[in-house]
């Protein structure tokens, strides 16, 4: 019998926000996959969870990759999670998922244990359209970027996207030269005690995280208004 590769969901800041299967899940299986050990360490502690941890992230070769199918060969199951939200989603989780189901084909048994992700949490408290919606994660920080500043100043659609403290002004600096008045929203600090959305088009939004460079800390994601 070959393992299960289960594609855990994990909390996004507030520990609670954990679903009873996944910590079921994480209680069972053989091996833990995550991005930083110390972050998973945390989540295991506080439910008394103790399992074999094992690196999987962006800069795991394909080496790593090639054990974790042996793994799976085997016989043994693994759970693999981020740091925060839903593996895969704007992470490399992706590329281990697609080579589990390369080795395996039919075979692979890769189930999804559904549960936190920053993207619908901040859209379900926008007030924005969320019914048909364009996600495209980390925008890139150079090459191609402003192809995508256009294709959110032309989108019929809201758009969704992730940015970083370090460039969350240039961001609002871009998208007030490209879609004008339209209305934004940016969500900081989801779930944990900071969190708080702001209003406006892009250049007010930016008056006030300049104006409070306190406002400035912390993982964003950034809502925009259809056109």
């Amino acid at each position: 019998m070959k393992g299960s590769l289960y594609i855990v969901a994990t909390p996004i800041g507030n520990l609670e926000d954990i679903t009873f299967r996944a910590v079921r899940i994480l209680g069972e299986v053989d091996f833990i996959l995550c991005e930083d050990t110390r972050m998973t360490a945390k989540l295991l502690a506080k439910y008394e969870i103790r399992k074999p941890l094992k690196t999987f992230n962006a800069h795991s070769s394909a080496s790593s990759r090639k054990e974790i199918i042996e793994l799976l060969n085997e016989g043994k199951n693994i759970a693999l999670v981020t740091d925060a939200g839903t593996p895969a989603i704007s992470d490399p989780a992706s590329l281990l998922v697609e080579e589990v189901r390369r080795e395996f084909g039919d075979e692979a048994k890769v189930i999804p244990i559904p549960g936190a992700s920053a993207v619908t949490a901040a859209l379900s408290a926008s007030g924005f359209p969320a019914s048909d919606f364009l996600f495209l994660g980390f925008l890139p920080h150079k090459k191609g970027r402003q192809t995508l500043m256009k294709e959110i100043a032309d989108s019929d659609r809201t758009v969704v996207f992730y940015e970083s403290p370090h460039r969350i002004l240039k961001a609002l600096k871009e998208l007030s030269e490209h879609i004008g008045e339209r209305k934004i929203a940016i969500a900081r600090e989801l779930t944990k005690i900071y969190e708080e959305y702001l209003f406006g088009t892009a250049e007010e939004v930016s008056k006030i995280l300049t104006a409070i460079p306190e406002k400035q800390r912390g993982e964003f994601v950034v809502i925009v208004s259809p056109k």
